[in-house]
């Protein structure tokens, strides 16, 4: 995949500049790799010292489902706020629509570096649809598909 739109750990100013989600709720630590708004790769580093591991569970704590395709929804929107700002246009509201064949295959704990691989299903007006796999060592833990909002101004 060709990185259109690099956002590294280094850049995440510039994912601050694509989405308004910020710590703790920022779900996505980088952008592997992007190919404009039809595919792009996130990244994100679990953490023992995430909040959210006080109480899910306790002796055995798990990443969240939920905040996996939180984190896919994302990184969609990085790409498509990305893919858009070669043009010139900021986003102005973005935000996840619908979720859709979410399935949950294998736990996420802490250590596990989670990659959300998005790849775009279809594009009207300002609703993109994508297809989302979470992977941990390139073995897939989740998957749905996505819609996400971005109006850009």
């Amino acid at each position: 995949m060709n990185s259109v739109v690099g956002l590294n750990s280094s850049d995440i100013v510039r994912i601050f500049d694509c989405i308004p989600h910020r710590y703790p709720f920022l779900l996505v630590d980088m952008i592997l790799s992007m190919n404009g708004e039809d595919q792009c790769i996130g990244r994100k580093n679990v953490s023992i010292n995430e909040p959210y591991f006080q109480g899910h569970f306790s002796g055995s704590p798990i990443f969240p489902g939920t905040l996996i395709i939180e984190g896919m929804a994302q990184t969609a929107g990085i790409a498509c706020a990305a893919s858009k700002r070669i043009q010139g246009l900021a986003p102005k509201v973005i935000y996840m629509l619908s979720v859709e064949n979410a399935k949950f295959r294998i736990p996420v704990r802490p250590s596990d570096v989670v990659e959300y691989h998005l790849t775009k299903l279809a594009y009207r007006r300002n609703i993109w649809r994508y297809r989302g796999e979470a992977r941990v060592h390139d073995e897939l833990v989740a998957e749905a598909e996505i819609a996400v909002y971005c109006e850009f101004g």
